[in-house]
């Protein structure tokens, strides 16, 4: 064995006499972690924790598939906006051949506002159709989710504006305006349509106005006022000639028209075919502030009016035109109006003249039909009331003591709900012999005529006034017009028979 040998087992030797030195352990403990204390349970609870585990796991599916559904339901409507509002659409419209959808009552709106094209896209449309497919998927949304419907108010006046299951009608395009003329000279008045030879409208001025830049020598300079024979459109204010055919004029506040710049709007039309500015729906009541001013800011009784409007279905031009037939029945007809300047200063343009103030009024623009609206509104209100359709609980009301001079019924809302400040004058339908219209009570007649003078309509103070006003007497002159009316029921005829007597 060679001394190499002897090295390796010395070495180890050593080697296990260091490992038999090692503390030995003892038989009690062990490599392993000792069991978790809820593992060594009783049979009787692992089995009620078998049967919890399946209730919790199931309980936890359901929050699951609540989160789920929420977020499903906020990404659908958000998929379901209108385009033009941004809120969950109402009564939807598909617009063809783009297949965008909006809102029935904003569709309506956007072709008022002169759209003629998608509102999504602008692309070329002709129709709008209601959207029925979608109707469903949008109810069937509102039953999971009734928090995401409109308010009733909302939905009011959106079925104010469009009828539910109609197809609406784009218009065509109109034709692009022409470039503006940046260089065109402001020191010269520019000839108007029917100044220049050759134009489209078949007529030419006798008077024509000379183009500043063919001839500045004889044109017309902006100092020297209008030129004659022209005026200015009180609509879209552009230069007209007065004796064009195409040209109009409003017998009440004297401004004329073009009839060539703005379609349906630079006209004064007859008086019973005009539309009012700005009330050509129940909508447009709603937000319009001067209807309430009409009633000296008495909130309730105007919603009592928008109400009723909605249940009759009557339209703001509905009454213009009762306004208008009530107003050419009085034997002043529209003087009173124009005497009050109800008309004046209401355009941007300088008014024509009238020679004779007498002359008969038959033609009129749409501010001045929206003056006469809101100037006749509340005693068109008081005679509609007359007619018996409002709930007792409306008719059946005190009068304030106040009247319309109330200071309450603006701001304090159940003294106007609980008192009558609407009072007003008979019609001249009204019973002659005791002055009580039918269907309202005696309290809401005005029996007071401090200044019969002073009204172009006579008060009810006693039978002879109502037989004068059935008789049309003027009693700003004393002169008997001719009468006007119906024949008179038996009632009143026996009435008049024993004045007569």
């Amino acid at each position: 064995m060679s001394q190499d040998d002897l090295s390796i087992i010395l070495s180890i030797t050593t080697s296990l006499e260091s490992t038999n030195s090692l503390p030995t352990l003892s038989t009690s403990s062990s490599l392993k972690r000792r069991a978790s204390p809820s593992f060594e349970c009783s049979e009787d609870n692992s089995r009620k924790r078998f049967k919890e585990e399946p209730e919790d796991m199931t309980h936890r599916k359901e929050m699951s598939n609540s989160e789920c559904n929420t977020d499903f339901m906020d990404d659908l409507a958000q998929e379901l906006q209108c385009g033009c509002c941004s809120e969950l659409v109402y009564k939807p419209v598909i617009v063809m051949p783009c297949q965008h959808f909006f809102c029935g009552s904003c569709c309506v709106l956007w072709i008022r506002n002169g759209g003629t094209n998608c509102p999504a896209c602008r692309g070329l449309s002709t129709i709008a159709m209601p959207f029925r497919a979608l109707q469903s998927v949008i109810d069937t949304l509102l039953r999971a989710a009734p928090h995401r419907s409109r308010t009733e108010r909302e939905r009011q006046q959106a079925d104010e504006i469009y009828k539910s299951g109609h197809s609406l009608r784009l218009p065509p395009p109109r034709e692009a305006s022409p470039p503006p003329e940046v260089n065109r000279s402001t020191e010269y008045v520019h000839p108007c349509p029917h100044c220049l030879a050759g134009n489209p409208y078949d007529w030419r001025c006798p008077q024509p106005i000379s183009d500043p830049n063919t001839d500045v020598d004889h044109a017309w300079h902006v100092d020297d006022g209008l030129p004659p024979g022209h005026a200015h459109c009180g609509n879209c204010e552009n230069l007209l000639a007065l004796r064009a055919p195409t040209t109009t004029r409003c017998d009440l506040c004297l401004v004329s028209f073009c009839g060539i710049g703005v379609q349906d709007r630079c006209i004064a039309a007859s008086i019973l075919s005009q539309h009012p500015h700005g009330m050509s729906s129940h909508a447009d009541m709603i937000q319009s502030a001067d209807v309430y001013e009409c009633f000296d800011g008495n909130t309730v009784e105007v919603e009592i009016m928008l109400e009723y409007l909605e249940t009759q279905r009557l339209t703001p031009r509905h009454m213009y035109r009762e306004i208008v037939q009530y107003i050419q029945k009085q034997p002043r007809g529209f003087a009173t109006l124009i005497e009050l300047d109800l008309f004046s200063d209401i355009h941007g343009v300088t008014p024509g003249t009238e020679p004779n103030p007498e002359a008969p009024r038959n033609r009129i623009c749409r501010l001045c039909a929206a003056e006469v609206l809101l100037w006749g509104l509340k005693d068109w209100w008081i005679r509609e009331r007359q007619k018996g359709f409002l709930e007792e609980a409306v008719t059946n009301r005190k009068d304030c003591p106040q009247g319309i001079t109330c200071t309450r019924q603006k701001e304090d809302h159940a003294h106007a709900r609980e008192f009558n400040h609407i009072i007003g004058r008979p019609t001249p339908e009204a019973g002659a012999a005791e002055n009580i219209a039918p269907g309202i009570p005696a309290t809401q007649q005005d029996h007071s005529n401090p200044n019969p003078n002073n009204s172009t309509l006579p008060l009810a103070g006693s039978s002879a006034s109502s037989l004068s006003f059935l008789l049309n007497v003027d009693q700003d002159i004393g002169i008997s017009s001719p009468p006007e009316f119906r024949s008179p029921t038996p009632d009143v005829r026996d009435v008049i028979d024993r004045l007569a007597a």
